[in-house]
């Protein structure tokens, strides 16, 4: 496998991007698997059972989205 590595190093401006994006990502994802299957959590939403799937659901494909958006590659940062 031939990988292109770039050997410049990050602007201090694009590390924290890059790290507040891993952030983003990691919480929305905890939070969809917290709303789903955390019992404490679960007694304290005074939701229905197929809401608060929908809800974890939702909040899964969106981290999801956001970790596919965050490596995709735009013209102006090659």
């Amino acid at each position: 496998m031939n990988y292109k590595l770039n050997s410049r190093q990050k602007s201090p401006q694009r590390r924290f991007l890059f790290i507040l994006g891993l952030v983003t990502f990691l919480a929305c994802f905890t939070l969809g698997l917290m709303v789903m299957f955390w019992g404490k959590l679960i007694d304290r939403l005074a939701m229905p059972t197929n809401y608060r799937l929908i809800l974890g659901g939702l909040l899964l494909v969106y981290s999801i989205i956001r970790f596919l958006r965050f490596f995709r590659k735009r013209p102006d940062e090659e």
